[in-house]
């Protein structure tokens, strides 16, 4: 199995300011690891494609794959664990695709059976436009629902909300941590 992460590296998380870009960027390398370590742990081989926008980035990793299954799961999904995307994976309809939806609408994660079932069709709405684009292509769309995959990191809200939970993975959480030490001196 192949995972995918869309990463914006260093121009990620705009959205949590007030923060400052170095405690922004260390945020989001944590995601990523984070999201690294659990495609690892679902016995994932994992590609961050970093090459333009999510979309195309996505595509440009996906050059060249000629079999699935295929995760794509973005990098600003902090609370995800193995099982999560196990359980993603055991959502994907034969020769289909499946998706996480976020509470926006947007897209967090795939599960495609095949590279060719993708398509750039992130941003607002972009749900309804996968299954809209399985069905066109006459394939199963499956919508999970997976509360670690479905939560994702837009805003300093969004932050401060999981980390109340106790639900960020280990990295994020230690530099959130590191953050709010810095942040009471």
């Amino acid at each position: 199995m192949l995972a995918v992460v869309p990463f914006k590296g260093e121009d990620a998380k705009r959205r949590l300011e007030p923060l400052p870009v170095d405690a922004r960027t260390a945020l989001a390398w944590a995601m990523l690891d984070d999201v690294v370590v659990a495609c690892e742990g679902a016995g994932g081989s994992v590609v961050v494609a970093r090459d333009g926008a999510q979309g195309e980035a996505v595509e440009a990793a996906l050059r060249g794959v000629e079999a699935g299954p295929i995760l794509v799961v973005n990098a600003d999904v902090p609370c995800v664990r193995a099982r999560d995307l196990l359980t993603l994976l055991g959502a994907l309809p034969e020769g289909g695709l499946a998706l996480v939806e976020a509470v926006d609408g947007t897209t967090n994660a795939l599960a495609l059976a095949a590279p060719s079932l993708f398509a750039p069709l992130y941003g607002p709405g972009s749900a309804q436009r996968f299954r809209a684009r399985a069905a066109r292509l006459g394939v199963a769309a499956a919508t999970a629902t997976i509360p670690n995959l479905a939560d994702d990191v837009d805003t300093l809200a969004d932050l401060e909300r999981l980390a109340d939970e106790g639900r960020l993975g280990e990295r994020t959480a230690a530099v959130l941590d590191q953050l709010r030490a810095g942040l009471a001196r």
